[in-house]
């Protein structure tokens, strides 16, 4: 890569207090002439985000790993966007390995016997492929899902991807979040609707009783073990 940051990560300065439009409005900026895209695994969050980047009608590469176990109503919503954003790009970084040749080789329903190795066959690694060459991340995180999201900056440098990582929404609230896509109409996965607190994999996603779109939890991923997270953000 030729961004001078990655031999020497000096992060430019940021007010993480600015308004959220300020600061994607900066990285607009601050990033213009550098490989920037923004990745989405397609939950209430990352479609607010995708909104937000989009008003500003400048082109943007929008990432997201199909790994082959999307929900039907994943797919239809990545349609919907797709319709309504098409000055954006939406691509598709997912592993080539399909299930069948996943299941020959480290053995049926793998996200049951292994589920980490499961996440990096389909989604960290081809997400270490699909950010080469990348300079800019931009991520919907928030610090309010989690423990290990509790400490996420604004703008930092990765070490695990070697890409300066922006997370506008960092300081956002779920409901905050809902209020948006709710004002602007931006469509959002249907499960939301039907207890799925977040979206994954078919497999590995459940819904939870008593959780309404306003609602944000681990809960429903991977139930039965200690696992919260696929392995991009940690």
């Amino acid at each position: 890569m030729q961004f001078s940051v990655l031999s020497a990560p000096i992060m430019p300065q940021i007010d993480e207090d600015a308004p959220t439009e300020k600061l994607i409005e900066w990285t607009l900026e601050q990033y213009a002439n550098q490989r920037m895209v923004l990745t989405t695994g397609f939950g209430m969050e990352g479609c607010a985000l995708i909104d937000l980047y989009a008003a500003h009608e400048q082109p943007l590469d929008v990432i997201y790993l199909d790994t082959g176990f999307f929900f039907p109503e994943t797919h239809h919503l990545i349609d919907e966007l797709k319709v309504r954003y098409p000055h954006l790009s939406f691509i598709n970084r997912g592993t080539s390995l399909t299930p069948e040749q996943q299941a020959a080789q480290h053995g049926d329903q793998l996200w049951k016997t292994n589920p980490d190795l499961c996440c990096k066959l389909r989604k960290v690694d081809p997400m270490q492929e699909a950010l080469d060459h990348v300079e800019v991340w931009i991520t919907a995180l928030r610090r309010g899902q989690g423990p290990s999201r509790a400490d996420l900056r604004v703008a930092e440098w990765n070490d695990k991807y070697e890409v300066i990582k922006i997370s506008p929404l960092a300081k956002w609230s779920r409901q905050e979040v809902r209020n948006h896509v709710k004002a602007n109409g931006v469509p959002y996965n249907e499960l939301h609707d039907r207890g799925y607190p977040s979206v994954g994999c078919t497999h590995c996603t459940q819904a939870v009783a008593g959780v309404s779109p306003e609602d944000y939890s681990r809960e429903g991923r991977w139930v039965g073990t200690e696992k919260t997270e696929c392995g991009l953000h940690t």
